[in-house]
């Protein structure tokens, strides 16, 4: 369950553009330099629509990734802020899973899992 919903926490950058009973899909956009406040995200998978990188951040640690436009990643349960270090902005889709799929926010969780290659 999500207790700090980013487009709640963070509603200048998060927004739903579709849900039902099994998923609910969001929008984010940022600016170089913007960040957000801690939020949760439920099991999803990530589509990148631009380039970027991001610093994400939970308690003491960070996880740096950077993803090319095009990009379809695996985010975990898990909370965390997060932050444009790059010189884009960031434009993706999340497809957040909902019911058991959805899992729960672990703290040995933290960022995307990068495609195998």
């Amino acid at each position: 369950m999500i207790t700090d919903d980013p487009t709640l926490t963070n509603p200048d950058h998060y927004r739903t553009l579709w849900e039902n009973e099994h998923v609910r899909v969001l929008e984010y956009t940022d600016q170089p330099g913007d960040r957000t406040t801690p939020h949760d995200h439920p099991n999803s998978v990530m589509v990148t629509l631009s380039d970027f990188s991001r610093r994400l951040s939970a308690g003491e640690r960070t996880f740096d990734t950077a993803l090319t436009a095009g990009q379809a990643v695996w985010l975990a349960a898990q909370r965390h802020s997060g932050e444009n270090t790059g010189t884009t902005p960031t434009h993706t889709i999340l497809i957040e899973l909902k019911g058991d799929a959805a899992g729960e926010p672990s703290a040995a969780v933290l960022g995307p899992e990068h495609p195998r290659e």
